[in-house]
C-alpha cells in the first residue's frame, strides 16, 4: 500500500508545433500525474486513463520541455487481491510500468473511431425490424467505402455522413435519459482508508481536468461525505496540506453547479445495521458538512451501493430535509426482480420519498448504446415517467468519467431510433419525475436485498465494537446533559463527543461494518472501537463526577453504598455486581429511576430468591418466582415457563439452545454470502466437553455451565443465568472460533403459534413473514435484526434479545440467532 515516485522531464520536438501531444503512461498499478506542486490527474489503465494531455495544439510560445512528477501505487483499481479480485493482498504483488510515452494524438482518427463505434451499435443492437439499424448499417459501410487511411483529407466526408444520421431528430414522446458523471469510491474494502485518500485525489483530479475543457460535464459526488473524512475529520487532518489546492478547485466547480453534492450522510453507511441514534448522525453530520461548506444540505439521499434498506429510513430522510432517493443494489437481487424503478417509498411511519432506481441497473455505465437501449427497455415504470437517470464512470475503486464517455453521448443527444440522452443534475431529474409522479406506485416497508445476507453476521468483533460503542456514546451523552442541567461549572465535552461519533460513523461505511472488507481494514476499524471505549469511559466518569459529587463524599459514620446509575428511559430492578468490603465481587438486586439513579447499602432481599436443584438424571432446574426453567446435561433448554400463564414456551420433545452448524460455501462473495442451500446441512453441535454443572447455587442469581466441541477445532463454553425477578433468561457465550466456510446458529423452538415474527429496527420494528409461502417470503431465510426478534400469538409470545448480533431468522416456530 506504499507509493512510488517517477520523476519524469518531457521534451517535445519543435516539429510537433500544432499538433496534440500526449504524455503515455501504461501500468497495472494507479498512478497521480503531479505539474507546478499540483495534482492534475489520475492514471489508472482498468479506468481507461492512460494519457495525460500535454497540450491540445502545440504553440511556439508553450514551453517545450518540462517536468512531470507520477506518483505510482502498487495498487491496481480493485486493490491487490492474489488470484481473484476479493481474495486477500498479495504482500509479495509487484508494479510493473509498461509504457512511458510521448506522442501525437490524432483527434480525427479518434472522431472517426467513435463516429463508427456508435454506428455500428445502431445496428446490431438496434434489431432487423429497424430500419435505423440499416441506414446506420449503410451509413458506416459508405464511411469505409469514402474514408482513405492514408489520406486525411477524406476524413471530413467520411465523419459528415455520420453527423448526417446523428443529426435525425427523435420525436417528441421520446424517452429522456438524465446522464451524469459518477465515481462511486468505496471508504475502504479491498484497501485500507488511507488508500481511499489517493483514489479520492486521483479521480476528482480527473473530473476537474474533464470539467476545465467541458463545460456542459455534470459530475454527481456521493462521497463528498469523504471530504470529511480527508479535510476535516481528526484522524486524517493530515491530507489537507496535501491536496489543498485540488479542494480549492472543486469548491470551484461546486459553484458552478458542475460537481454536484449529493448523498446527505458523513459517509455511505450500511442501511441496515446501524442503530437509528447512529443513522441520525450520519446526516446530522453530512447536512451540517454540506451547509458549512457549500452553504446548501443536499436534498437527495444517495446511498447506490448498500445491502439493504431499513424501513425506517424514508421517516429519517423526510426528518432531516431529503425528500428523493436514489439507489440501484435491489438490482442484484438473486431471486425476486423488484417491480419498479420510479416509486413512492413509504417508512413506518407513513413517510414517503420519491424513489428512484437507474433503469440501467448500474452506477457505472460507459456511455454506450447498448447500455441507453437498456436503460429504456429495463425500464418499468413505463407509461408512468418518461425520464431516468444514467451514472457513468468508472466506480468502486474510483476513476469516474472520460472524455470518450461524453463523446459517446453528444452523437447520441437527440438521435433517431435512440433515447434522449442529456447531460443532466440529479436535482433536473427528480424535479421532472415530480411533476410526472401523479401515476407512481408506492413500495411499503423495507428494501429487502436477496442477496450478502451473511453482512449481518461477518467480523462478529466489528459488530460487537459498533454495537457496544453505540451504547457508550449513549450514555455519555446522557451523562453528560444531566450534568450540565445540574448548573454547575461542567462543560459539555461537544467537541470530543463529535472526533467520537465521527469514527463511529466512519466504520458504519457499508463494507466496513458489514465486515465485507480486508484484514488490514478490519485492524483499523477495532483500533477505532477500542479508542471509543477507552476516551468514552473517561468522559463518562468526567460526568459522574460532576453530576453525583455529593453522592460520591459520603458523610462521616455513614455506612458503605454503591452509587447505580440508570441510563435508560424506564425504572428497571435488577441484580448487579458490585466490589464488597473485601475487594471481591458480591451481588445486589436494585430499583434506579428511569434516567436516575440510587444509592445501595443494605441489600434488597428479593420475595422469591433464585432456587437451583440439580435433578437425579443430571439436568438442573432454577426457578425465581416469575419463570422455572430446566437444562439437560448439553445446555438444552428443555423447559421455560412463564409461572403466572401455566404455559410451557418450548415445544414437548423439543431442545431450545440448540447450536447448529451449517456449511457457508457461497456462489461467489464469500465475507458476502450465505445462501439458502446452507439450510441443508445443518449439523446440530453435539459434542459434549464439559457437561452443565452449577456455578452460583441461587439467592440472588443462579447460573450453571457447560462446553461443548464445534466442528473440528473450535469450543464453546457458555453460562445460563437466572436472576432474581428477572422475567428472562440470559446465556453468556464466549467462542473460540477456528472454522472455515462454517455458519454457527443457535435455535429456540417456541410453542407460540404466528404467521409472522417481529424484529428490532431502527426507532420501530418490523413484521417478516415465519412461512415460505412465496419466493419473496423464502427469500428471507436470513434477515437482519437489531435488538430482539419476538414470536408472538394473543396473550403470549417469546422474545430472543442479544446485545451485538445483527444475524437471525423465524421459520415457523424457531426463533435463531445467527452468531
Amino acid at each position: 500500500w506504499e507509493t512510488c515516485w517517477f520523476k519524469v522531464e518531457l521534451s517535445i520536438p519543435p516539429a510537433w508545433a500544432g499538433r496534440e501531444v500526449h504524455f503515455i503512461w501504461e501500468s497495472d498499478g494507479e498512478g497521480m500525474v503531479w505539474r507546478d506542486a499540483q495534482p492534475v490527474q489520475g492514471l489508472t489503465k482498468e479506468g481507461e486513463k492512460t494519457s495525460y494531455i500535454l497540450t491540445r495544439s502545440l504553440k511556439e510560445s508553450e514551453p517545450h520541455s518540462l517536468t512531470l512528477y507520477v506518483e505510482l501505487a502498487c495498487n491496481g483499481l480493485f486493490g491487490a487481491g492474489k488470484g481473484s479480485m476479493i481474495a486477500p493482498p498479495d504482500p509479495d504483488r509487484r508494479v510493473t510500468l509498461s509504457k512511458a510515452e510521448l506522442v501525437v494524438f490524432n483527434r480525427d482518427v479518434y472522431e472517426l473511431l467513435v463516429d463508427m463505434e456508435i454506428l455500428l451499435d445502431m445496428a446490431q443492437l438496434l434489431g432487423e425490424e429497424n430500419q435505423r439499424s440499416f441506414q446506420a448499417l449503410y451509413t458506416a459501410n459508405q464511411m469505409v467505402n469514402v474514408c482513405d487511411v492514408t489520406d486525411p483529407s477524406t476524413f471530413p466526408a467520411a465523419r459528415a455522413l455520420a453527423a448526417a444520421i446523428f443529426s435525425q431528430r427523435n420525436g417528441e414522446s421520446q424517452h429522456t435519459i438524465h446522464a451524469m458523471g459518477h465515481c462511486h469510491i468505496d471508504s475502504a474494502w479491498l484497501w485500507p482508508y488511507e488508500e481511499t485518500i489517493r483514489k479520492c485525489a486521483r479521480s476528482w483530479a480527473t473530473v476537474v481536468h474533464l470539467m476545465e475543457h467541458n463545460p456542459e460535464l455534470t459530475f454527481a459526488c456521493s462521497q463528498l461525505g469523504l471530504i470529511p473524512v480527508l479535510w476535516q475529520a481528526q484522524q486524517f487532518q493530515w491530507v489537507q496540506s496535501c491536496y489543498p489546492g485540488l479542494y480549492a478547485r472543486i469548491q470551484d466547480f461546486v459553484a458552478k453547479g458542475q460537481f454536484i453534492p449529493v448523498g446527505g450522510t458523513w459517509v455511505e453507511m450500511d442501511g441496515n445495521l446501524p442503530s437509528g441514534e447512529s443513522m441520525v448522525r450520519q446526516f446530522l453530520q453530512g447536512q451540517r458538512f454540506f451547509q458549512e461548506q457549500f452553504g446548501r444540505i443536499c436534498s437527495e439521499f444517495w446511498l447506490p451501493d448498500t445491502f439493504g434498506y431499513s424501513a425506517q429510513l424514508p421517516q429519517l430522510m423526510r426528518g432531516c430535509g431529503i425528500q428523493r432517493f436514489l439507489t440501484q443494489k435491489l438490482s442484484w437481487n438473486l431471486v425476486n426482480s423488484f417491480p419498479h424503478h420510479t416509486f413512492f417509498w413509504e417508512g413506518i411511519d407513513g413517510s414517503q420519498v420519491l424513489t428512484h432506481f437507474p433503469p440501467g441497473d448500474s452506477y457505472g455505465m460507459h456511455g454506450r448504446v447498448e447500455e441507453m437501449l437498456k436503460t429504456v427497455k429495463n425500464n418499468k415504470d413505463k407509461g408512468r415517467v418518461n425520464h431516468s437517470a444514467f451514472l457513468f464512470g468508472f466506480g468502486d475503486g474510483g476513476g469516474g468519467p472520460t472524455q470518450k464517455m461524453l463523446d459517446r453521448m453528444k452523437r447520441m443527444s437527440n438521435t433517431d431510433g435512440l433515447p434522449r440522452v442529456q447531460i443532466s443534475t440529479p436535482d433536473q431529474l427528480f424535479s421532472v419525475l415530480e411533476k410526472e409522479s401523479s401515476q407512481l406506485c408506492t413500495w411499503v416497508g423495507e428494501l429487502f436485498l436477496e442477496l450478502h445476507n451473511g453482512t449481518y453476521t461477518t467480523q462478529a468483533q466489528i459488530k460487537k465494537g459498533n454495537r457496544e460503542c453505540e451504547r457508550i456514546l449513549h450514555d455519555v451523552e446522557v451523562l453528560s446533559s444531566l450534568a450540565v442541567a445540574q448548573g454547575r461549572a461542567f462543560q459539555y465535552p461537544a467537541s470530543q463527543l463529535q472526533r467520537l461519533w465521527r469514527l463511529l460513523l466512519l466504520n458504519q461505511f457499508h463494507d466496513v461494518l458489514p465486515g465485507s472488507c480486508i484484514q488490514l481494514v478490519v485492524e483499523d476499524a477495532l483500533q477505532y472501537y477500542t479508542e471509543i471505549r477507552r476516551a468514552g469511559a473517561q468522559l463518562q466518569e468526567e460526568a459522574v463526577q460532576s453530576l453525583c459529587t455529593d453522592l460520591l463524599q459520603p458523610e462521616a459514620g455513614s455506612s458503605p453504598s454503591t452509587l447505580v446509575l440508570n441510563t435508560l428511559s424506564w425504572e428497571r430492578t435488577e441484580v448487579i455486581s458490585r466490589p464488597g468490603p473485601d475487594g471481591a465481587e458480591t451481588l445486589a438486586l436494585v430499583t434506579v429511576p428511569s434516567m436516575g439513579y440510587a444509592l445501595v447499602q443494605e441489600p434488597f432481599v428479593p420475595p422469591q430468591p433464585v432456587a437451583v436443584r440439580k435433578q437425579e438424571d443430571g439436568s438442573i432446574t432454577m426457578e425465581n418466582g416469575v419463570i422455572a426453567v430446566c437444562l439437560d446435561t448439553m445446555g438444552h433448554l428443555t423447559s421455560l415457563q412463564l409461572l403466572d400463564s401455566g404455559r410451557s414456551s418450548i415445544p414437548d420433545g423439543c431442545y431450545a439452545n440448540q447450536f447448529a452448524l451449517f456449511d457457508d460455501v457461497p456462489l461467489y462473495w464469500d465475507a458476502w454470502d450465505v445462501m439458502d442451500y446452507h439450510l441443508e446441512t445443518r449439523k446440530p453441535v453435539t459434542a459434549l466437553l464439559k457437561p452443565l454443572e452449577i456455578t452460583l447455587a441461587g439467592g440472588l442469581r443462579g447460573s450453571v455451565r457447560f462446553s461443548l466441541q464445534v466442528g473440528k477445532s473450535s469450543t464453546l463454553t457458555q453460562e445460563i443465568i437466572l436472576d432474581a425477578m428477572c422475567p428472562y433468561l440470559r446465556f453468556q457465550t464466549q467462542v473460540e472460533w477456528k472454522e472455515a466456510h462454517k455458519f454457527l446458529k443457535v435455535e429456540f423452538p417456541v410453542q407460540v403459534r404466528s404467521t409472522n415474527a417481529t424484529y428490532e429496527i431502527q426507532f420501530g420494528h418490523l413484521q417478516r413473514p415465519a412461512h415460505w409461502n412465496t419466493s419473496w417470503d423464502w427469500a428471507r431465510f436470513e434477515v437482519w435484526a437489531h435488538k430482539w426478534l419476538d414470536l408472538s400469538e394473543h396473550g403470549f409470545g417469546v422474545a430472543l434479545l442479544n446485545d451485538c448480533k445483527y444475524g437471525a431468522s423465524a421459520h415457523r416456530n424457531i426463533l435463531s440467532l445467527s452468531l
